[in-house]
């Protein structure tokens, strides 16, 4: 009868324990709720038998729990490598092909995925070259302003961010050429392009206070733009082709004709 007991102890514990509690195991945000249980409810389960029923019951929760977030986090992961292979395929391509001559088949085809997953990702090929070309905008600027500080001088922090450009673009050259073509050519979409513009801020706030404070001249951002840093682009791609070879010397002499170009005489 005691066997007998005993059983039935932990049958009508485990039948309290999971329409009481089954839910008080929530793992949710990757956070596991308090359980809250009373002072009533310890001193049911205050023997030995029920306790050892609780705690692994916790640790069932627990290991299924551990299993599905580890599940979860591969399948993201998966996911984001696919993505990443389409938005690196569609620089390499578009780089080498052109945009129109890059067709969804051939960036599915080079990212090693079928070509309708592509659609899990982006509305069509224009949202996929507009999408990436912001992205790519983002990590460029991020690059470029990353030693900037607000409170350098004109001169200082202008050179500070040309230098930085002058670096991406000869360090991440794939990913600065699919830039320069995206810019002088009509394949993204205007707002994506004034879009693309407002990651320059901190460059344009900059020639701003330079033209306020008499430094820079009062010309217009466009003009500034392609005194300075659009030569860069053209000293990066003749470097790709092996028609020219950029040294310390060559990046220095560079500089100083871009801010001689833009300085006033003062």
């Amino acid at each position: 009868m005691k066997g007998a007991s005993i059983v039935t102890q932990w049958v009508s514990a485990a039948f309290i324990f999971e329409h009481i509690y089954g839910t008080a195991f929530n793992f949710y945000n990757d956070k596991i709720w308090d359980l809250h249980i009373s002072e009533y409810t310890l001193a049911f389960f205050n023997t030995s038998s029920y306790k050892v029923l609780l705690k692994k019951r916790m640790n069932v929760h627990f290991y299924i729990y551990l299993y599905q977030k580890k599940s979860n986090m591969a399948k993201l992961q998966k996911s984001i490598d696919k993505r990443n292979a389409l938005i690196k395929a569609t620089i390499g391509l578009v780089i080498n092909n052109g945009f129109h001559a890059t067709p969804m088949s051939k960036i599915a085809k080079m990212a090693e995925v079928s070509p309708a997953t592509i659609y899990l990702y982006f509305e069509n090929k224009q949202d996929l070259v507009n999408k990436t070309y912001i992205e790519v905008k983002a990590d460029y600027t991020k690059y470029a302003f990353a030693t900037f500080d607000e409170t350098m001088s004109v001169e200082e922090g202008f050179e500070t961010i040309w230098k930085r450009i002058a670096a991406f673009k000869l360090k991440e050259c794939e990913n600065a050429m699919f830039l320069a073509q995206c810019d002088n050519a009509p394949m993204i979409d205007a707002p994506i392009r004034q879009e693309g513009i407002k990651h320059l801020q901190p460059l344009l706030d900059l020639w701003e206070r330079g033209k306020t404070e008499g430094i820079i001249k009062p010309i217009s951002d466009y003009l500034l733009y392609a005194y300075t840093i659009t030569p860069l682009s053209f000293l990066m791609i003749s470097q790709n082709r092996g028609d020219f070879k950029l040294d310390e010397t060559h990046l220095e002499e560079a500089y100083q004709s871009a801010w001689s170009s833009i300085k006033t005489s003062k």
